[in-house]
């Protein structure tokens, strides 16, 4: 019985460390997925943003005007968040927001999500 606890132990500490690694930045080491945003809505309406591990509003930011490989854009303040889970974003749009067409992404601990297409009045 003790050798088979012994090399049960073995085995477990030899398997142990041949898992993979995974580097962690602040925390992220899924890259953001967006699933879907609300219809565009105008300065002093709210957008809505549903995906999967979108962080938080102290490891996030939205960005919105980026391109669709997610170059340039302007972030959402942090006082434009009216809720923020890790699968749902809800924002008021505040004045001075790009109107029109555009890209909008979520950046998580600089890991940069999938772009949508989103349009702001």
């Amino acid at each position: 019985m003790l050798r088979f606890f012994c090399a049960s132990l073995l085995l477990t500490g030899l398997l142990a460390s041949c898992t993979p690694r995974t580097s962690t930045v602040a925390g992220v080491t899924v890259t953001p997925v967006l699933i879907k945003v609300s219809e565009g809505a105008a300065a002093g309406g709210t957008l809505t943003i549903q995906g999967r591990y979108l962080g938080s509003a102290q490891t996030a930011r939205v960005l919105i005007g980026a391109d669709e490989n997610g170059q340039g854009g302007t972030a959402f303040p942090v006082s434009a968040v009216q809720s923020w889970t890790d699968t749902e974003i809800v924002l008021t749009v505040p004045e001075g927001m790009p109107a029109g067409g555009s890209w909008l992404f979520v950046e998580v601990g600089g890991k940069r999500s999938t772009g949508l297409r989103v349009s702001l009045r």
